[in-house]
């Protein structure tokens, strides 16, 4: 038993490396929001045993369902180069990864709930992983955005139209998240895709606030023909207006977040420093020695 556990530990955290060492995907322009295209028009550059365990997971991954299509477009937000059934590959090896290190620690008796925490703990890992590199992808792009914005609207006040505006910001600004999303975007217009699905597919491949504002108002100035200058201006001062209350609302929550640390560590030392000597006293010179 403890042979075969760890021939799987062994072969599975080969497989990850040897998945993260080797170039992975080649992205190609594609006209889909989601993923789905994304997914299906990448193509191999490297040879990885991940892509051969993969294919293993073919059953469970079809059985599925529209799980498959988030499990795919949450990929694609993260930048995660792997297909849903390398992701659950990760999730095999991440169990077998638990099932070995705890195994020794595990009594007759509790063998059962260790199966059980195992599999939901390696289970829930990678996809707590997942989330939290798109959560911190969706903050840089709330943050970039304002940025941007101020950039888009300086172009078109000089003169410029929005599409040469967006491809002098894009070519002209330092690399960044925001960036490469406009990039994308000018791609996709390039290759054929109208200006208003481009838009509405960038806000909606991610669903914040902030680009579903920008989405929405630059597809309402293209659809009522009215001035996109005007229209960046009023959305520059809007985000910034914005960032500046979501700062301040930072700013708030900050003093709150203070004080778990300053309960737990700083008082219980204060109280230590202040409390310690009058306790030694008193043990020294109790008055209930003389008794």
């Amino acid at each position: 038993m403890i042979s075969i556990l760890l021939l799987m530990v062994y072969f599975s955290v080969f497989s990850f490396i040897l998945g993260l060492l080797v170039p992975e995907w080649e992205a190609r322009p594609t006209l889909n929001a989601f993923g789905e295209e994304i997914y299906q028009k990448k193509t191999r550059k490297g040879f990885s045993i991940l892509t051969l365990l993969g294919v293993i997971n073919k059953p469970v991954v079809a059985l599925l369902g529209s799980s498959k299509k988030q499990l795919i477009r949450d990929l694609a937000i993260a930048r995660v180069d792997y297909t849903p059934e390398e992701f659950f590959v990760l999730r095999e090896a991440a169990i077998a990864f638990l099932l070995f290190i705890f195994n020794p620690m595990v009594k007759p008796d509790t063998f059962l709930f260790y199966i059980c925490v195992s599999l939901a703990c390696g289970y829930l890992l990678p996809s707590i992983w997942l989330n939290g590199r798109i959560r911190a992808i969706k903050n840089t792009l709330v943050k970039e955005l304002p940025d941007a914005i101020d950039l888009l609207a300086l172009c078109v006040n000089a003169g410029l139209d929005f599409m040469l505006a967006l491809r002098w910001v894009v070519e002209k600004s330092p690399p960044s998240l925001m960036m490469t999303e406009l990039n994308n975007l000018l791609q996709e217009i390039n290759i054929g895709k109208t200006r208003r699905d481009a838009i509405r597919d960038l806000a909606a491949r991610y669903q914040l606030p902030d680009l579903s504002t920008f989405a929405r108002t630059l597809v309402q100035a293209d659809k009522m023909g009215t001035s996109v200058t005007e229209a960046l201006n009023i959305l520059s001062e809007d985000m910034r207006l914005s960032r500046f209350r979501r700062g301040e609302q930072m700013a708030l929550k900050a003093p709150m977040k203070m004080l778990i640390p300053l309960l737990l560590f700083i008082f219980p030392v204060v109280g230590i420093l202040v409390a310690g000597p009058i306790l030694l006293d008193f043990i020294e010179n109790s008055p209930f020695k003389a008794m």
